[in-house]
């Protein structure tokens, strides 16, 4: 099970990365597994055709082992498979892990 604090840390950060202002045409949410925590990007319909609902496009997945109060940082490649991302060690502090997202230093979250 995620600890809850790190559940509120991970929705304050996606809540953070958006302006108020622009939420009508981007934002970010969260899908929560047991172990997982994948961090989506979502944009409204771009035609009227395609309906009413917001794209959702994953960015980032973290996982996490309770054996080990460790959290992991794991990249989608183009067929939206996650691949454990090898330039940040597992670490029990969600915030380590949120930051490499924000650096994105080889451009693979947010491209």
């Amino acid at each position: 099970m995620i600890p809850e604090d790190a559940l509120g840390q991970i929705r304050r950060w996606a809540d953070g990365r958006v302006p108020e202002h622009a939420r009508d045409q981007i934002r970010l949410e969260v899908d929560i597994t047991e172990r997982t925590v994948t961090i989506l990007e979502c944009r409204p319909p771009w035609r009227p055709e395609y309906g009413p609902d917001w794209t959702r496009f994953p960015i980032a997945r973290l996982r996490y082992t309770r054996s080990r109060n460790r959290w992991s940082l794991y990249w989608r490649d183009r067929n939206l498979k996650f691949h454990e991302y090898d330039l940040a060690d597992p670490t029990p502090d969600i915030q380590d892990l949120l930051d490499e997202i924000d650096r994105d230093p080889t451009s693979i979250f947010w491209g």
